[in-house]
């Protein structure tokens, strides 16, 4: 029997933004701000075009889209079926082709015939599920030899929970309140052990900052805060 490792609170938490999720101005833009720092931290490391991408909790697809557009094919997968039906609806505006959404979670991808795929992302979803370190578990699963994959997460530390909950959700109000939940949050040391664990070699991790009065995001080597993990699976 497959469990999903998905939080039913978490996911009537993100419903609730599914007629924002596209809304550049609205509670959604942090991650239409991030998004272009995080495809060219992907795109600078893996080959996109052509490559067959699973984007693991897509959301309303805006790492997704972006991914297509690069040249990728691309499927994503959310558990939550308001937020995919934006996400299709939205693709269907942009004409895209080589972009498909699933409302699955990734262990029900266990399908006969499955190919593996040569790039899975995983972005802001680790601190949302109960078994983070099986999620790492179940992408390495589903990667091709050699196949890279790509982690965004926040890690636990005072000056996440200053800046990623009280400012974000409380003072700046850039996110709704109860987004965040700190106790959830991923030193990078355990992340790196969970993907050793699922023999992914890991290659790089990078901090991301994020300046809310410009909109504007960069890579750096501070990683108390938002950092980027890139992982290799082995042959």
């Amino acid at each position: 029997m497959v469990v999903e490792n998905v939080d039913q609170h978490e996911l009537a938490k993100f419903a609730l933004l599914a007629d924002d999720w596209w809304d550049e101005g609205g509670q959604c833009k942090p991650l239409h701000d991030l998004n272009p720092c995080r495809l060219d931290f992907i795109a600078a490391r893996a080959p996109l075009a052509g490559a067959r991408v699973l984007d693991v909790g897509c959301g309303g697809g805006i790492l997704s889209e972006a991914l297509a557009a690069a040249g990728a094919v691309v499927t994503g997968i959310d558990a939550n079926p308001e937020i995919i039906e934006v996400a299709r609806v939205h693709a269907a505006r942009t004409g895209a082709t080589n972009l498909e959404y699933e409302c699955t979670s990734i262990e029900d991808l266990d399908r006969p015939n499955l190919e593996p795929y040569d790039i899975i992302t995983c972005m802001e979803l680790l601190e949302h599920v109960p078994e983070p370190a099986a999620m790492v578990s179940e992408c390495a699963a589903r990667l091709a030899p050699q196949g890279h994959a790509f982690f965004s997460t926040i890690n636990r530390t005072a000056k996440a929970y200053l800046g990623a909950v009280i400012g974000a959700e409380y003072i700046l109000r850039l996110l709704p309140r109860g987004t965040h939940d700190f106790r959830r949050f991923i030193r990078p040391s355990e992340l790196a052990r969970w993907c050793r664990a699922a023999r992914l070699e890991v290659r790089e991790v990078r901090g991301m900052s994020y300046n809310p009065i410009s909109g504007h995001a960069t890579l750096r080597s501070d990683r108390s805060v938002n950092y980027l993990a890139h992982c290799v699976a082995g042959r």
